[in-house]
């Protein structure tokens, strides 16, 4: 189910929304797609260094957990990520304001990579442990829990295959929340080789997002009552 847009107008244009979908865009294509498998030996987070049982990488992990948020690891990955967060994100940016929107973004990308670190580090092997983690889809995960508290009445035109239907936010975010949920239990009994996606940052992030939205929206209810 591929999500094309939602039925909710937007008060202002989403500024920090558009800047990191650039700013994501501009490293992949400057950074990373020079040297794929380099940006990411550097400046992916890596859960074994966590514990130091593995090699370091060129940067300490407090910083990767930071710089990993920007990376991907093809067209497809970015191209996805960027869409889900335009569609969710503006929405939201709104809600919050911008600088409020930009902390709680990157709050929730570090919400996302601790959680997965955690589930890798107690339940996975040590070679999962060496799997480089990148991807903005778990402060974008943040992002959807939050639209989900915020705008559960919405619609999103979403593709099912050869067919368009417009469905509830909230079942369409529900419904993305449980398939992360059982998909990343049984990749912990089932783990794919050489690593895959990051399920369990995605539940992280969706979850803290869920949280901690009441903290960081201003007048909520108000704009959300467009939908009432």
């Amino acid at each position: 189910m591929l999500p094309l847009r939602d039925n909710v107008p937007t008060r202002h244009f989403a500024v920090v929304t558009v800047g990191l979908i650039l700013v994501n865009v501009g490293v992949w294509l400057l950074y990373q797609l020079p040297d794929l498998e380099g940006s990411v030996r550097q400046s992916a987070f890596f859960p074994c260094d966590v514990d130091a049982s593995c090699d370091a990488p060129s940067w300490p992990w407090p910083l990767t957990a930071l710089t990993a948020m920007f990376l991907h690891g093809s067209w497809e990955h970015i191209a996805g990520n960027m869409l889900f967060l335009w569609i969710f994100g503006n929405n939201v940016e709104d809600a919050m304001g911008r600088l409020r929107y930009l902390l709680f973004y990157l709050l929730a990308g570090a919400a996302a990579t601790a959680t997965q670190a955690f589930v890798t580090l107690a339940f996975g092997s040590a070679a999962d442990a060496q799997i480089p983690n990148v991807g903005a889809s778990g402060a974008i995960a943040g992002v959807m829990g939050a639209y989900l508290v915020l705008l559960p009445h919405a619609r999103v035109l979403t593709w099912f295959v050869f067919v368009l239907r417009e469905i509830p936010a909230g079942l369409y975010l529900l419904f993305w929340f449980v398939f992360q949920l059982w998909v990343g239990s049984f990749s912990l009994v089932h783990p794919e080789q050489g690593g895959g996606v990051a399920f369990f940052a995605h539940v992280g992030g969706f979850v803290s997002g869920m949280l901690m939205v009441k903290l960081f929206a201003q007048a909520a209810d108000a704009r959300a009552g467009l939908l009432r």
